[in-house]
């Protein structure tokens, strides 16, 4: 089963509360969720693998360490995704950035996939898969599977909010997957909406609503 991480540092709790509070508008909410972005992947890439390497200082030649093994891709579920983006290549400019596209089909209420675009060498990746909030589930689950159906398997979700419906869902869906958060919200309103949450990220971000 994947783990659930919960990132409780303060500056997190506290750009997260601003950006729950109705009257902020859409450019601070784009900071804030930028900002937040780059503080999650700190601790999302904490176990990542390093290799020893010599450097010469301006004083002498010392061992350090630095990254190895497989690189880093960033997929963010559009729309809402894409505003989580520019804090994440802050700390890893060298990333490639691929994009899932879904909506819901209004008769059978399944994720359908409506555009994918991943880097070449996304098999070989750690993929980290991009999208404010984790309600349902549905939409993250079914993004996750489409990455594994084009050969992707080293996969982590990173949500800003989720809700304990979609945390069962991904897991049981796949529990490979661990999930990082930076906070877990109490449920699922009858619409769909992760309560207390912080309304629809996506009208939130781009000012639609």
């Amino acid at each position: 089963m994947g783990k659930v991480y919960v990132f409780d540092h303060p500056l997190i709790q506290h750009k997260l509360s601003l950006m729950r509070d109705k009257n902020t508008g859409a450019k601070e909410f784009r900071e804030l969720l930028e900002e937040i972005s780059m503080l999650m992947v700190y601790e999302v890439t904490r176990d990542l693998s390093t290799e020893e390497a010599e450097v010469e200082t301006p004083i002498c030649t010392t061992k350090t360490h630095v990254l190895s093994g497989k690189k880093i891709g960033i997929v963010p579920i559009l729309r809402a995704g894409l505003g989580m983006v520019d804090g994440v290549l802050n700390l890893i400019p060298a990333a490639k950035v691929g994009h899932i596209g879904l909506y819901r089909d209004p008769e059978t209420l399944n994720p359908v996939e409506y555009y994918c675009k991943l880097p070449d060498d996304s098999q070989n990746r750690e993929l980290l898969v991009l999208d404010p909030m984790l309600a349902t589930g549905g939409s993250a689950s079914a993004a996750i599977t489409f990455l594994k159906q084009r050969g992707c398997h080293n996969i982590r979700l990173v949500n800003l909010i989720a809700a304990p419906e979609g945390i069962a869902r991904v897991q049981k869906d796949h529990p490979d997957v661990n999930i990082y958060v930076a906070a877990c919200d109490e449920k699922l309103n009858e619409h769909g909406y992760i309560v207390p949450g912080l309304g629809d990220a996506g009208d939130r971000l781009f000012g639609t609503k």
